[in-house]
Protein backbone atom coordinates (compact mmCIF):
# COMPACT_ATOMS: atom_id res chain seq x y z
CA UNK A 1 0.00 0.00 0.00
CA UNK A 2 1.42 3.35 -1.06
CA UNK A 3 1.78 5.94 1.69
CA UNK A 4 0.52 9.45 0.85
CA UNK A 5 2.50 12.37 2.26
CA UNK A 6 1.46 16.01 2.51
CA UNK A 7 2.52 18.09 -0.47
CA UNK A 8 5.36 20.46 0.33
CA UNK A 9 6.69 21.57 -3.06
CA UNK A 10 4.78 23.20 -5.89
CA UNK A 11 5.79 20.72 -8.59
CA UNK A 12 4.98 17.57 -6.59
CA UNK A 13 1.38 17.70 -7.85
CA UNK A 14 2.56 17.17 -11.42
CA UNK A 15 4.48 14.00 -10.56
CA UNK A 16 1.56 12.71 -8.48
CA UNK A 17 -1.01 13.23 -11.25
CA UNK A 18 1.28 11.95 -14.01
CA UNK A 19 1.57 8.70 -12.05
CA UNK A 20 -2.10 8.43 -11.07
CA UNK A 21 -3.64 9.42 -14.43
CA UNK A 22 -0.91 9.59 -17.08
CA UNK A 23 -3.26 9.88 -20.05
CA UNK A 24 -5.53 12.58 -18.66
CA UNK A 25 -5.31 15.92 -20.49
CA UNK A 26 -3.47 18.49 -18.39
CA UNK A 27 -3.32 21.32 -20.91
CA UNK A 28 -5.16 22.23 -24.07
CA UNK A 29 -2.93 24.80 -25.75
CA UNK A 30 -4.52 26.50 -28.75
CA UNK A 31 -6.69 23.46 -29.35
CA UNK A 32 -4.00 20.78 -28.94
CA UNK A 33 -4.32 18.46 -25.92
CA UNK A 34 -1.30 17.40 -23.84
CA UNK A 35 -1.40 14.73 -21.14
CA UNK A 36 0.01 14.79 -17.63
CA UNK A 37 2.59 12.13 -18.51
CA UNK A 38 3.76 14.15 -21.51
CA UNK A 39 4.03 17.33 -19.45
CA UNK A 40 6.15 15.59 -16.81
CA UNK A 41 8.35 13.90 -19.41
CA UNK A 42 9.07 17.07 -21.36
CA UNK A 43 9.56 19.13 -18.21
CA UNK A 44 12.09 16.57 -16.96
CA UNK A 45 13.96 16.72 -20.28
CA UNK A 46 14.16 20.51 -20.25
CA UNK A 47 15.09 20.42 -16.55
CA UNK A 48 18.05 18.19 -17.43
CA UNK A 49 19.24 20.78 -19.94
CA UNK A 50 18.84 23.58 -17.37
CA UNK A 51 20.93 21.64 -14.87
CA UNK A 52 23.53 20.93 -17.57
CA UNK A 53 23.67 24.66 -18.29
CA UNK A 54 24.48 25.42 -14.68
CA UNK A 55 21.13 26.07 -13.02
CA UNK A 56 21.45 25.27 -9.33
CA UNK A 57 19.11 25.40 -6.37
CA UNK A 58 17.62 28.88 -6.09
CA UNK A 59 18.86 30.19 -9.47
CA UNK A 60 16.39 32.32 -11.40
CA UNK A 61 15.13 31.30 -14.85
CA UNK A 62 13.41 33.99 -16.93
CA UNK A 63 10.55 32.77 -19.15
CA UNK A 64 9.72 35.32 -21.84
CA UNK A 65 6.95 33.50 -23.71
CA UNK A 66 3.35 33.59 -24.82
CA UNK A 67 0.66 31.45 -23.21
CA UNK A 68 1.85 28.30 -25.00
CA UNK A 69 2.73 24.69 -24.37
CA UNK A 70 6.47 25.49 -24.22
CA UNK A 71 5.76 28.09 -21.52
CA UNK A 72 4.00 25.47 -19.38
CA UNK A 73 6.92 23.07 -19.83
CA UNK A 74 9.37 25.85 -18.91
CA UNK A 75 7.61 26.63 -15.62
CA UNK A 76 7.67 23.04 -14.39
CA UNK A 77 11.14 22.33 -15.78
CA UNK A 78 12.51 25.25 -13.75
CA UNK A 79 10.91 23.89 -10.58
CA UNK A 80 12.23 20.36 -11.22
CA UNK A 81 15.71 21.82 -11.72
CA UNK A 82 15.50 23.51 -8.31
CA UNK A 83 15.21 26.95 -9.85
CA UNK A 84 12.95 29.94 -9.35
CA UNK A 85 10.79 30.81 -12.34
CA UNK A 86 9.71 34.27 -13.43
CA UNK A 87 7.33 34.64 -16.33
CA UNK A 88 7.71 37.87 -18.33
CA UNK A 89 4.78 39.04 -20.41
CA UNK A 90 5.51 38.74 -24.16
CA UNK A 91 4.25 42.30 -24.64
CA UNK A 92 7.15 43.58 -22.52
CA UNK A 93 9.43 45.92 -24.46
CA UNK A 94 13.22 45.88 -24.54
CA UNK A 95 13.96 48.34 -21.74
CA UNK A 96 11.71 46.62 -19.21
CA UNK A 97 12.77 43.14 -20.35
CA UNK A 98 16.39 44.08 -19.80
CA UNK A 99 15.57 45.50 -16.37
CA UNK A 100 13.75 42.35 -15.20
CA UNK A 101 16.44 39.96 -16.47
CA UNK A 102 19.15 42.04 -14.82
CA UNK A 103 17.21 42.68 -11.60
CA UNK A 104 16.40 38.99 -11.11
CA UNK A 105 20.00 37.88 -11.82
CA UNK A 106 18.48 35.31 -14.17
CA UNK A 107 20.95 32.65 -15.26
CA UNK A 108 18.89 31.33 -18.20
CA UNK A 109 16.40 32.92 -20.59
CA UNK A 110 13.70 30.71 -22.10
CA UNK A 111 11.92 32.48 -24.94
CA UNK A 112 9.99 32.28 -28.22
CA UNK A 113 11.51 32.77 -31.68
CA UNK A 114 8.86 35.29 -32.74
CA UNK A 115 10.04 37.60 -29.92
CA UNK A 116 13.58 37.74 -31.31
CA UNK A 117 13.33 41.39 -32.40
CA UNK A 118 13.01 42.32 -28.72
CA UNK A 119 15.18 39.83 -26.85
CA UNK A 120 18.13 39.92 -29.28
CA UNK A 121 18.49 43.64 -28.66
CA UNK A 122 18.93 43.17 -24.90
CA UNK A 123 21.21 40.12 -24.83
CA UNK A 124 24.46 42.14 -25.17
CA UNK A 125 23.52 44.08 -22.02
CA UNK A 126 22.47 41.07 -19.91
CA UNK A 127 25.90 39.97 -18.73
CA UNK A 128 24.54 37.70 -15.96
CA UNK A 129 22.73 35.46 -18.44
CA UNK A 130 24.66 32.28 -19.15
CA UNK A 131 22.28 30.51 -21.56
CA UNK A 132 19.44 31.31 -23.93
CA UNK A 133 17.00 28.63 -25.09
CA UNK A 134 14.46 29.46 -27.78
CA UNK A 135 11.22 27.68 -28.74
CA UNK A 136 9.94 27.71 -32.31
CA UNK A 137 12.01 29.00 -35.18
CA UNK A 138 15.51 30.06 -34.17
CA UNK A 139 16.25 33.66 -35.15
CA UNK A 140 19.01 34.61 -37.61
CA UNK A 141 22.28 34.91 -35.74
CA UNK A 142 21.26 32.36 -33.10
CA UNK A 143 24.67 30.71 -33.20
CA UNK A 144 26.43 34.02 -32.59
CA UNK A 145 24.42 34.42 -29.39
CA UNK A 146 24.77 30.71 -28.44
CA UNK A 147 20.96 30.34 -28.53
CA UNK A 148 19.89 26.71 -28.19
CA UNK A 149 16.77 25.08 -29.60
CA UNK A 150 14.07 24.43 -26.97
CA UNK A 151 12.29 21.93 -29.21
CA UNK A 152 15.42 19.85 -29.74
CA UNK A 153 16.10 19.76 -26.00
CA UNK A 154 12.69 18.38 -25.08
CA UNK A 155 12.89 15.89 -27.94
CA UNK A 156 16.43 14.61 -27.44
CA UNK A 157 17.63 15.27 -23.88
CA UNK A 158 17.57 12.43 -21.37
CA UNK A 159 15.02 13.15 -18.61
CA UNK A 160 16.30 14.42 -15.28
CA UNK A 161 16.44 11.34 -13.08
CA UNK A 162 15.10 13.08 -9.96
CA UNK A 163 14.06 16.63 -9.06
CA UNK A 164 16.78 18.77 -7.51
CA UNK A 165 16.23 18.81 -3.75
CA UNK A 166 14.79 22.06 -2.38
CA UNK A 167 13.05 23.11 0.82
CA UNK A 168 9.46 24.30 1.12
CA UNK A 169 10.81 27.63 2.36
CA UNK A 170 12.85 28.09 -0.82
CA UNK A 171 11.54 30.46 -3.46
CA UNK A 172 9.40 28.93 -6.19
CA UNK A 173 8.66 32.09 -8.16
CA UNK A 174 9.38 35.76 -8.60
CA UNK A 175 6.21 37.42 -9.84
CA UNK A 176 6.98 40.84 -11.21
CA UNK A 177 4.30 43.46 -10.77
CA UNK A 178 3.19 45.47 -13.77
CA UNK A 179 5.19 48.47 -12.61
CA UNK A 180 2.46 51.10 -13.10
CA UNK A 181 4.61 53.42 -10.99
CA UNK A 182 8.37 53.09 -11.39
CA UNK A 183 10.19 49.89 -12.32
CA UNK A 184 8.63 46.43 -11.81
CA UNK A 185 9.13 44.75 -8.42
CA UNK A 186 9.78 41.04 -7.98
CA UNK A 187 7.36 39.55 -5.45
CA UNK A 188 9.02 36.59 -3.69
CA UNK A 189 6.80 33.56 -3.18
CA UNK A 190 7.97 30.29 -1.62
CA UNK A 191 6.86 26.75 -2.35
CA UNK A 192 5.10 26.77 1.01
CA UNK A 193 3.16 29.97 0.37
CA UNK A 194 2.08 28.93 -3.12
CA UNK A 195 0.98 25.42 -2.10
CA UNK A 196 -1.03 26.93 0.76
CA UNK A 197 -2.62 29.49 -1.56
CA UNK A 198 -3.60 26.84 -4.08
CA UNK A 199 -5.40 24.87 -1.38
CA UNK A 200 -7.29 27.92 -0.19
CA UNK A 201 -8.34 29.00 -3.70
CA UNK A 202 -9.44 25.52 -4.72
CA UNK A 203 -11.49 25.18 -1.53
CA UNK A 204 -13.55 28.33 -1.85
CA UNK A 205 -13.93 28.09 -5.64
CA UNK A 206 -15.20 24.51 -5.10
CA UNK A 207 -13.02 23.20 -7.90
CA UNK A 208 -12.76 19.51 -8.76
CA UNK A 209 -10.54 17.31 -10.98
CA UNK A 210 -13.39 17.30 -13.52
CA UNK A 211 -13.12 21.04 -14.10
CA UNK A 212 -11.85 22.54 -17.32
CA UNK A 213 -10.42 25.99 -16.59
CA UNK A 214 -10.11 28.62 -19.29
CA UNK A 215 -7.00 30.82 -19.17
CA UNK A 216 -6.83 33.81 -21.53
CA UNK A 217 -4.93 35.89 -18.96
CA UNK A 218 -1.13 36.17 -19.26
CA UNK A 219 0.80 33.58 -17.26
CA UNK A 220 3.01 36.51 -16.22
CA UNK A 221 -0.03 37.83 -14.31
CA UNK A 222 -0.60 35.89 -11.08
CA UNK A 223 -4.31 35.56 -11.86
CA UNK A 224 -3.41 33.76 -15.09
CA UNK A 225 -0.55 31.76 -13.59
CA UNK A 226 -2.73 30.34 -10.84
CA UNK A 227 -5.27 29.00 -13.34
CA UNK A 228 -2.52 26.69 -14.61
CA UNK A 229 -1.24 25.88 -11.14
CA UNK A 230 -4.73 25.10 -9.80
CA UNK A 231 -5.47 22.78 -12.71
CA UNK A 232 -2.25 20.81 -12.19
CA UNK A 233 -2.74 20.80 -8.42
CA UNK A 234 -6.17 19.22 -8.83
CA UNK A 235 -5.46 16.96 -11.77
CA UNK A 236 -7.93 19.06 -13.79
CA UNK A 237 -7.48 20.57 -17.28
CA UNK A 238 -6.50 24.11 -18.23
CA UNK A 239 -7.59 25.42 -21.64
CA UNK A 240 -4.82 27.86 -22.50
CA UNK A 241 -5.24 30.68 -25.02
CA UNK A 242 -2.74 33.38 -25.91
CA UNK A 243 -5.17 36.20 -25.13
CA UNK A 244 -8.75 37.46 -25.48
CA UNK A 245 -7.84 39.54 -28.54
CA UNK A 246 -10.16 37.48 -30.76
CA UNK A 247 -13.25 36.80 -28.60
CA UNK A 248 -15.11 34.78 -31.24
CA UNK A 249 -12.21 32.31 -31.39
CA UNK A 250 -12.19 32.01 -27.60
CA UNK A 251 -15.96 31.48 -27.51
CA UNK A 252 -15.62 28.68 -30.06
CA UNK A 253 -12.86 27.06 -28.00
CA UNK A 254 -15.01 27.28 -24.86
CA UNK A 255 -17.75 25.33 -26.63
CA UNK A 256 -15.38 22.76 -28.10
CA UNK A 257 -13.58 22.12 -24.82
CA UNK A 258 -16.65 22.33 -22.54
CA UNK A 259 -15.03 24.92 -20.30
CA UNK A 260 -16.49 24.94 -16.78
CA UNK A 261 -14.59 27.87 -15.19
CA UNK A 262 -14.29 31.32 -16.78
CA UNK A 263 -11.80 33.64 -15.00
CA UNK A 264 -11.61 37.20 -16.28
CA UNK A 265 -11.08 40.85 -15.43
CA UNK A 266 -13.64 43.66 -15.92
CA UNK A 267 -12.22 44.72 -19.28
CA UNK A 268 -12.73 41.19 -20.63
CA UNK A 269 -16.25 41.09 -19.20
CA UNK A 270 -16.95 44.42 -20.94
CA UNK A 271 -15.83 42.93 -24.27
CA UNK A 272 -17.88 39.79 -23.65
CA UNK A 273 -21.03 41.76 -22.81
CA UNK A 274 -20.54 43.98 -25.86
CA UNK A 275 -20.40 40.83 -28.01
CA UNK A 276 -23.49 39.52 -26.20
CA UNK A 277 -25.36 42.75 -27.01
CA UNK A 278 -24.65 42.23 -30.72
CA UNK A 279 -25.40 38.51 -30.80
CA UNK A 280 -26.64 36.61 -27.77
CA UNK A 281 -24.10 34.33 -26.09
CA UNK A 282 -24.93 31.37 -23.89
CA UNK A 283 -22.50 29.02 -22.11
CA UNK A 284 -24.60 26.67 -19.96
CA UNK A 285 -21.64 24.35 -19.23
CA UNK A 286 -19.75 27.10 -17.32
CA UNK A 287 -20.34 26.60 -13.60
CA UNK A 288 -18.03 29.29 -12.13
CA UNK A 289 -17.21 32.82 -13.26
CA UNK A 290 -14.51 34.67 -11.34
CA UNK A 291 -13.40 38.30 -11.32
CA UNK A 292 -10.48 40.14 -9.78
CA UNK A 293 -7.84 42.82 -10.68
CA UNK A 294 -10.51 45.56 -10.54
CA UNK A 295 -14.03 45.88 -9.19
CA UNK A 296 -16.76 44.14 -11.19
CA UNK A 297 -19.62 46.64 -11.53
CA UNK A 298 -22.83 45.37 -9.92
CA UNK A 299 -24.72 46.21 -13.10
CA UNK A 300 -22.67 43.60 -15.00
CA UNK A 301 -23.81 40.74 -12.77
CA UNK A 302 -27.34 40.50 -14.17
CA UNK A 303 -26.01 40.56 -17.74
CA UNK A 304 -23.40 37.89 -16.95
CA UNK A 305 -26.19 35.64 -15.70
CA UNK A 306 -27.71 35.79 -19.18
CA UNK A 307 -24.43 34.57 -20.70
CA UNK A 308 -23.64 32.03 -17.94
CA UNK A 309 -27.07 30.85 -16.72
CA UNK A 310 -25.70 27.98 -14.59
CA UNK A 311 -22.64 29.71 -13.14
CA UNK A 312 -21.76 30.88 -9.67
CA UNK A 313 -20.28 34.38 -9.96
CA UNK A 314 -17.37 35.20 -7.66
CA UNK A 315 -16.32 38.74 -6.84
CA UNK A 316 -12.79 38.78 -5.44
CA UNK A 317 -10.01 41.17 -4.50
CA UNK A 318 -6.30 40.51 -4.37
CA UNK A 319 -2.85 41.82 -5.03
CA UNK A 320 0.32 40.12 -6.19
CA UNK A 321 1.91 40.47 -2.76
CA UNK A 322 -0.41 37.79 -1.34
CA UNK A 323 -2.16 36.51 -4.46
CA UNK A 324 -5.74 36.75 -3.10
CA UNK A 325 -7.19 38.60 -0.11
CA UNK A 326 -10.91 37.94 -0.07
CA UNK A 327 -13.91 36.62 -1.98
CA UNK A 328 -17.68 36.91 -1.78
CA UNK A 329 -19.66 33.70 -1.56
CA UNK A 330 -21.61 33.69 -4.85
CA UNK A 331 -24.89 33.00 -3.06
CA UNK A 332 -24.52 36.41 -1.36
CA UNK A 333 -23.89 38.47 -4.48
CA UNK A 334 -27.38 39.99 -4.43
CA UNK A 335 -27.56 40.36 -0.65
CA UNK A 336 -24.17 42.12 -0.44
CA UNK A 337 -23.95 44.38 -3.52
CA UNK A 338 -20.60 46.08 -3.84
CA UNK A 339 -18.87 43.73 -1.40
CA UNK A 340 -15.79 41.65 -2.16
CA UNK A 341 -16.52 39.39 0.79
CA UNK A 342 -14.32 38.02 3.54
CA UNK A 343 -10.78 36.64 3.86
CA UNK A 344 -9.92 33.49 1.90
CA UNK A 345 -9.77 30.26 3.97
CA UNK A 346 -6.88 30.06 6.43
CA UNK A 347 -6.19 33.80 6.49
CA UNK A 348 -7.33 36.98 8.27
CA UNK A 349 -7.96 40.62 7.35
CA UNK A 350 -8.50 43.76 9.41
CA UNK A 351 -8.64 47.53 9.00
CA UNK A 352 -6.55 50.24 10.66
CA UNK A 353 -6.48 54.01 10.43
CA UNK A 354 -3.48 55.51 8.59
CA UNK A 355 -1.76 55.98 11.96
CA UNK A 356 -2.49 52.39 13.06
CA UNK A 357 -5.58 52.88 15.22
CA UNK A 358 -8.76 50.75 15.22
CA UNK A 359 -11.54 51.33 12.70
CA UNK A 360 -15.25 51.05 13.56
CA UNK A 361 -17.70 49.07 11.42
CA UNK A 362 -18.80 51.10 8.43
CA UNK A 363 -15.82 53.46 8.55
CA UNK A 364 -12.99 53.56 6.02
CA UNK A 365 -9.57 52.19 6.90
CA UNK A 366 -6.41 50.67 5.47
CA UNK A 367 -6.60 46.91 4.82
CA UNK A 368 -4.10 44.53 6.45
CA UNK A 369 -3.69 40.85 5.52
CA UNK A 370 -2.37 38.05 7.73
CA UNK A 371 -1.64 34.52 6.55
CA UNK A 372 0.82 32.04 5.00
CA UNK A 373 0.10 33.47 1.54
CA UNK A 374 1.83 36.78 2.25
CA UNK A 375 5.00 37.32 0.21
CA UNK A 376 8.50 37.05 1.67
CA UNK A 377 9.13 40.55 0.35
CA UNK A 378 10.32 42.25 -2.82
CA UNK A 379 13.42 40.85 -4.48
CA UNK A 380 16.42 43.03 -3.54
CA UNK A 381 14.16 45.87 -2.37
CA UNK A 382 14.29 46.01 1.45
CA UNK A 383 13.01 49.61 1.40
CA UNK A 384 9.81 48.71 -0.44
CA UNK A 385 9.47 45.50 1.57
CA UNK A 386 9.47 47.52 4.78
CA UNK A 387 6.78 49.78 3.34
CA UNK A 388 4.47 46.81 2.68
CA UNK A 389 5.29 44.32 5.46
CA UNK A 390 4.54 45.57 8.96
CA UNK A 391 4.97 44.08 12.45
CA UNK A 392 2.23 41.54 13.15
CA UNK A 393 0.59 40.10 16.23
CA UNK A 394 3.46 37.80 17.22
CA UNK A 395 7.13 38.68 17.81
CA UNK A 396 8.93 38.64 14.47
CA UNK A 397 5.73 38.20 12.47
CA UNK A 398 5.05 40.35 9.41
CA UNK A 399 1.64 41.17 7.96
CA UNK A 400 0.83 42.81 4.64
CA UNK A 401 -0.29 46.42 4.63
CA UNK A 402 -2.09 46.79 1.29
CA UNK A 403 -2.29 50.61 1.50
CA UNK A 404 -5.75 50.21 -0.02
CA UNK A 405 -8.86 51.67 1.59
CA UNK A 406 -11.85 49.52 2.53
CA UNK A 407 -14.96 49.58 4.64
CA UNK A 408 -16.05 46.60 6.72
CA UNK A 409 -19.69 46.18 7.75
CA UNK A 410 -20.87 44.79 11.08
CA UNK A 411 -20.90 41.24 9.64
CA UNK A 412 -17.26 41.50 8.54
CA UNK A 413 -17.84 41.93 4.79
CA UNK A 414 -15.34 44.13 2.96
CA UNK A 415 -16.11 46.93 0.49
CA UNK A 416 -13.34 48.33 -1.68
CA UNK A 417 -13.10 52.12 -1.51
CA UNK A 418 -9.95 52.79 -3.50
CA UNK A 419 -6.20 52.53 -3.72
CA UNK A 420 -4.38 55.05 -1.58
CA UNK A 421 -3.03 56.85 -4.63
CA UNK A 422 -6.40 56.80 -6.43
CA UNK A 423 -8.52 58.54 -3.79
CA UNK A 424 -9.64 61.95 -5.08
CA UNK A 425 -9.64 64.88 -2.66
CA UNK A 426 -12.05 67.53 -3.91
CA UNK A 427 -13.74 70.41 -2.05
CA UNK A 428 -12.30 69.04 1.16
CA UNK A 429 -14.08 65.70 0.59
CA UNK A 430 -12.65 62.28 -0.33
CA UNK A 431 -14.13 60.64 -3.40
CA UNK A 432 -13.84 56.92 -4.16
CA UNK A 433 -13.35 56.47 -7.93
CA UNK A 434 -14.90 53.01 -7.64
CA UNK A 435 -18.16 54.43 -6.30
CA UNK A 436 -18.42 56.88 -9.21
CA UNK A 437 -17.43 54.19 -11.73
CA UNK A 438 -20.18 51.87 -10.45
CA UNK A 439 -22.77 54.57 -11.13
CA UNK A 440 -21.35 55.22 -14.60
CA UNK A 441 -21.47 51.51 -15.42
CA UNK A 442 -25.16 51.43 -14.48
CA UNK A 443 -25.99 53.91 -17.28
CA UNK A 444 -27.56 52.06 -20.24
CA UNK A 445 -25.16 52.12 -23.18
CA UNK A 446 -21.96 52.59 -21.17
CA UNK A 447 -19.45 49.86 -21.94
CA UNK A 448 -16.48 51.00 -19.82
CA UNK A 449 -15.76 53.85 -17.44
CA UNK A 450 -12.81 55.09 -15.43
CA UNK A 451 -12.55 58.00 -13.00
CA UNK A 452 -9.44 59.96 -11.96
CA UNK A 453 -8.64 63.18 -10.14
CA UNK A 454 -7.05 66.06 -12.02
CA UNK A 455 -5.45 69.22 -10.58
CA UNK A 456 -7.87 72.10 -10.05
CA UNK A 457 -6.93 75.54 -8.72
CA UNK A 458 -10.20 75.94 -6.81
CA UNK A 459 -11.24 72.39 -5.90
CA UNK A 460 -7.78 70.96 -5.23
CA UNK A 461 -8.72 68.07 -7.49
CA UNK A 462 -11.62 67.77 -9.89
CA UNK A 463 -13.35 64.51 -10.82
CA UNK A 464 -12.84 63.51 -14.46
CA UNK A 465 -14.68 60.55 -16.00
CA UNK A 466 -13.60 58.67 -19.11
CA UNK A 467 -16.46 56.84 -20.80
CA UNK A 468 -16.60 54.25 -23.60
CA UNK A 469 -20.05 53.71 -25.11
CA UNK A 470 -21.49 50.59 -26.68
CA UNK A 471 -21.29 50.67 -30.51
CA UNK A 472 -24.15 52.62 -32.04
CA UNK A 473 -25.25 54.14 -28.71
CA UNK A 474 -25.58 57.90 -28.23
CA UNK A 475 -25.35 59.26 -24.70
CA UNK A 476 -24.49 62.92 -24.03
CA UNK A 477 -22.35 64.32 -21.24
CA UNK A 478 -25.47 66.15 -20.00
CA UNK A 479 -27.34 62.84 -19.69
CA UNK A 480 -24.41 61.32 -17.81
CA UNK A 481 -24.25 64.24 -15.37
CA UNK A 482 -28.00 64.05 -14.77
CA UNK A 483 -27.73 60.33 -13.99
CA UNK A 484 -24.81 60.95 -11.64
CA UNK A 485 -26.66 63.79 -9.85
CA UNK A 486 -29.54 61.38 -9.22
CA UNK A 487 -27.26 58.68 -7.77
CA UNK A 488 -24.29 60.48 -6.17
CA UNK A 489 -23.58 63.30 -3.79
CA UNK A 490 -22.97 66.55 -5.64
CA UNK A 491 -19.23 66.71 -4.90
CA UNK A 492 -18.79 63.24 -6.46
CA UNK A 493 -20.36 64.15 -9.81
CA UNK A 494 -17.68 64.39 -12.54
CA UNK A 495 -16.75 67.91 -13.49
CA UNK A 496 -15.39 66.65 -16.81
CA UNK A 497 -16.61 63.80 -18.98
CA UNK A 498 -14.32 62.57 -21.76
CA UNK A 499 -15.57 60.11 -24.36
CA UNK A 500 -13.14 57.59 -25.79
CA UNK A 501 -13.40 54.66 -28.21
CA UNK A 502 -11.10 52.61 -25.94
CA UNK A 503 -9.40 53.02 -22.58
CA UNK A 504 -5.67 52.33 -22.17
CA UNK A 505 -4.93 49.00 -20.51
CA UNK A 506 -2.06 47.41 -18.65
CA UNK A 507 -0.91 43.95 -19.81
CA UNK A 508 -3.04 42.42 -17.04
CA UNK A 509 -6.19 43.94 -18.52
CA UNK A 510 -6.64 46.70 -15.95
CA UNK A 511 -7.49 50.22 -17.06
CA UNK A 512 -4.27 52.22 -16.81
CA UNK A 513 -5.15 55.27 -14.76
CA UNK A 514 -1.56 56.43 -14.99
CA UNK A 515 -1.94 56.64 -18.78
CA UNK A 516 -5.24 58.50 -18.37
CA UNK A 517 -3.62 60.99 -16.00
CA UNK A 518 -0.94 61.65 -18.62
CA UNK A 519 -3.50 61.95 -21.44
CA UNK A 520 -2.72 65.21 -23.29
CA UNK A 521 -5.87 65.05 -25.39
CA UNK A 522 -8.38 65.26 -22.57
Amino acid sequence: MMTTYPQRLLHEALARNAQAMPDKVAVVAEGTPYSYSRLLDQARRLAALLVARGVQRGDRVAIYMDNTWPCVIAIYATLLAGGVFLVINPQTKADKLEFIIDDSDAKVLLTDGHLASVFLSVLPNCSKLESQICAGKLPPGAAAHSIEAFDRAVAEAAPLSAPVAVNSLDLAALIYTSGSTGQPKGVMQTHQSMVFTLGSLIQYLRETPEDRILCVLPLAFDYGLYQLLMAVQLGATVVLERSFTYPAQVFQRMEQEHVTIFPAVPTIFAMLLAAHARSRLNFPHVTRVTNTAAALPDDHVAKLREVFPNALIYKMYGLTECKRVCYLEPELIDAKPGSVGKAIPGTEVYLRTPDGGPVKAGETGVLYVRGPHVMRGYWKRPDLTEHMLKPGWLPGERVLCTHDYFRMDEEGFLYFVGRSDDIIKTRGEKVSPVEVENVLHSIPGVREAAVIGIPDAILGQAVRAYVVLQPGVLVSDKQIRSWCLAHLENFMVPKEIVFREELPKTYTGKVSKKALAEDPGA
